[in-house]
């Protein structure tokens, strides 16, 4: 009876069932249904899984992303079509409990490396970072782009925190540097503060700082009095350098002054950001106020924006404002269908340059 129970234990179910058959326990119909049974209640377990096993050397968490977009334009001169907005492949491990890296790249457009960190994790509330990474301000900037409630950042985004309209250049939101971060007074696992301090090169991402010595600095601090609300602010100081190899002197100061907000619930959120820029001789600021709601929790979402940009504070007729509405479908954590539609009041431009913006984001 013994070895009996043993054979059995030591087979598949799948060996079982043919067992169960031959013995006329019960019928081929049955085995498939039960069969079919198995195979869907293994499918939903796998979608609800939040990491799965990968062979390597060491033990590593791979993730990554892709986003298939399509725009709609209604500048004349403008071509509608798709393009691949974003294809990331993630890397991240631990070497010991106190020591991890990262390694994210991004194939879309022109392949490079986004991050390349080493962390060393002393405590909650003293964590060291060094190495490529987003820089820390803005709490726009810093979601990720697989994460973010809608297809596009903010304008002031854009603009001030090293992206795609920064005098940098678009260095999606990173730079070369180190800092200490963490949070204190934790309670049920949210800490009541979150700080974050570095040095960094200015001069963008996958480029050494080839124009003087100075560094930047960039700080956030995010207070958490209760659960769903957060606010803070942040700031960066630097120079605007030269971002080609060769070329000496400082260009230009380039400082930032940021505050932010939000309050989220498990269907309503309001989100907003202020941010100020001084480059050199101009100031520009901006701000946003997002808000979203979901029409079926965690799955359907709908959101509004209110988005404002001043490209000279000291001139006039040079703001632009956007209105965005629409709505997020996730199929899962991390497979979405997102459809937004901007209409666009700029003081600068006198043409109609509304767009409509569909995005796919499939990832593992």
């Amino acid at each position: 009876m013994i070895l009996q129970c043993g054979l059995v234990l030591g087979q598949s179910p799948n060996d079982i069932l043919n067992v169960l058959i031959i013995n006329k326990t019960i019928t081929q119909q049955q085995a498939d249904s039960l069969r079919a049974e198995a195979a869907i209640n293994q499918q939903e377990t796998d979608a609800k899984r939040k990491s799965f096993a990968v062979n390597a050397s060491r033990l590593i968490q791979l993730s990554g992303f892709t986003q298939l977009r399509y725009l709609q334009m209604e500048e004349k001169g403008k071509r509608s079509g798709f393009d691949i907005r974003r294809a990331r492949l993630d890397i991240k491990g631990s070497i010991t409990p106190y020591f991890a890296y990262r390694l994210q790249t991004e194939f879309a457009d022109k392949p490079k490396i986004l991050d390349a960190t080493g962390e060393i994790k002393l405590t909650d509330y003293f964590i060291v970072t060094a190495g490529q990474f987003k820089i820390p301000f803005s709490m726009e900037n810093l979601t990720s782009s697989n994460k973010l409630e809608m297809i596009d950042r903010s304008q002031v985004v854009e603009a001030l925190v090293a992206r795609g309209k920064d005098v940098i250049g678009n260095q999606n939101g990173r730079d070369i540097g180190i800092q200490i971060g963490g949070g204190v007074l934790k309670k049920n696992g949210i800490p009541l503060l979150e700080y974050r301090i570095g040095l960094f090169n200015g001069s963008g991402i996958n480029i050494a700082d080839t124009a003087n010595d100075a560094k930047d600095i960039a700080g956030r601090l995010v207070l958490n009095p209760v659960k769903g609300l957060s606010f803070g602010g942040g700031y960066y100081g630097g120079y605007g350098k030269a971002n080609k190899p060769n070329v000496e002197g400082i260009s230009q100061a380039r400082n930032r002054l940021g505050f932010e907000a939000s309050y989220v619930l498990s269907r309503f959120s309001v989100k907003g950001e202020y941010i100020f820029g001084s480059d050199k001789e101009i100031d520009r600021a901006g701000w946003y106020l997002q808000t979203g709601y979901f029409i079926i929790p965690q799955k359907f979402q709908l959101l509004a924006k209110y988005d404002f940009f001043d490209l000279n504070t000291a001139t006039a007729n040079t703001t632009s404002i956007s209105y965005v509405v629409g709505g997020n479908f996730n199929f899962n954590s991390w497979s979405r269908l997102q459809i937004f539609y901007t209409i666009r009041a700029e003081q600068v431009k006198s043409v109609i340059n509304n767009y409509l913006a569909v995005q796919f984001q499939v990832g593992f």
